[in-house]
C-alpha cells in the first residue's frame, strides 16, 4: 500500500484554491494585504484571496519563515518514515520467527 503524496498531486490539493474567510485578525491582515498585491483595478473591492496566493506572497516577502516551516515538515515526515520502517521491520522479524 503506498500512501506517498507526489509533488503534482500536492500542487493539486483542494487546500491550494481554498478561498480565506477572513474569521480572525491574523487572517483579516493576511486576507487583506495579499488581496491588495494581487488585486487589479478591475476587482472593484471584491477580491477572493486563496491560500496559494497568502503561500506565494509569503514564500515572496517572507520567505525564513516558508523555509523554516518546509523544515519542520520534512523532519517531522523523516522521523515519521524511520518509525514507520522501524515498525515494519519489527513486524516482518516476528511474521518470520527472528529478532534482534
Amino acid at each position: 500500500m503506498d500512501n506517498h503524496i507526489t509533488e503534482s498531486a500536492a500542487a493539486d490539493s483542494p487546500l491550494t484554491n481554498k478561498i480565506v474567510e477572513s474569521d480572525n485578525l491574523l487572517k483579516q491582515m493576511l486576507v487583506d494585504y495579499v488581496g491588495q498585491k494581487f488585486a487589479s483595478e478591475e476587482d472593484e473591492g471584491t477580491f477572493d484571496v486563496t491560500v496559494k496566493m497568502i503561500t506565494d506572497t509569503l514564500a515572496s516577502e517572507f520567505p525564513e519563515f516558508v523555509l523554516l516551516m518546509a523544515e519542520e515538515n520534512w523532519i517531522r515526515g523523516y522521523k515519521q518514515g524511520l518509525s514507520d520502517a522501524e515498525i515494519r521491520q519489527e513486524q516482518t522479524e516476528e511474521a518470520s520467527g527472528t529478532s534482534k
